[in-house]
């Protein structure tokens, strides 16, 4: 026992001896003195690079002023879109300078033997479409000193056209709703079957 005392002693003798000798220094080459802080801070940073492109994304989508925001093949904004630009213009604590257009869609049937014509009109009403929104922006932040940019860019609108999900629900009530496949099998003959018998003892 006495010689483990003298050891322990020994041992603590050196190491108060070797951090006097080495300083602060010296001691942070033995331990951590951040955990866990450093590495709390590693985790986070991987989480949010991860995520961040995600909100990226979403931040773009939600500054894009969209085809329906404007009258059918024509760059007169309708009064939804005309509040969507208020809407962001309003944004606290400050607007995002940068709106996005989706590239116009809406701008008649293709023509094969014209495809060039095609590209040309797009081009066209996306210009007028970007001035259209330049010059309501200019109007609605006058005094404010505020100047937007619009890039124009070609998104896939997170969402189902309301004509595409009625088709899908009617085409399901036509084909489905209230009715059995020609041959039930034998698992729907059974539980037929067992229901009749399970009521029969109770009577």
């Amino acid at each position: 026992m006495k010689g483990f005392i003298k050891q322990t002693v020994l041992a603590l003798g050196c190491a108060a001896a070797f951090v006097a000798t080495q300083g602060c220094g010296g001691y942070r080459n033995i331990v951590d003195p951040c955990y866990p802080e450093r590495y709390e801070h590693m985790a986070r940073q991987e989480v949010n690079g991860t995520i961040a492109p995600q909100v990226h994304n979403g931040h773009v989508l939600d500054q894009t002023v969209w085809n329906y925001h404007f009258e059918v093949n024509s760059d007169r904004l309708t009064p939804g879109g005309l509040e969507q630009l208020a809407y962001l213009a309003r944004r606290r604590p400050a607007a995002d300078p940068v709106l996005y257009l989706q590239t116009a869609q809406d701008i008649g049937p293709y023509d094969p033997a014209n495809p060039r014509q095609f590209a040309d009109r797009r081009a066209e009403l996306d210009n007028l479409r970007t001035q259209a929104i330049q010059n309501f922006l200019s109007a609605h932040t006058a005094g404010r000193q505020m100047s937007f940019q619009v890039v124009v860019h070609d998104p896939a609108q997170v969402s189902m056209s309301a004509t595409a999900a009625n088709t899908s629900i009617q085409s399901i009530y036509r084909s489905g709703a209230g009715t059995l496949p020609a041959t039930a099998g034998a698992g729907a003959s059974n539980v037929s079957g067992g229901a009749g018998a399970a009521a029969g003892p109770g009577r």
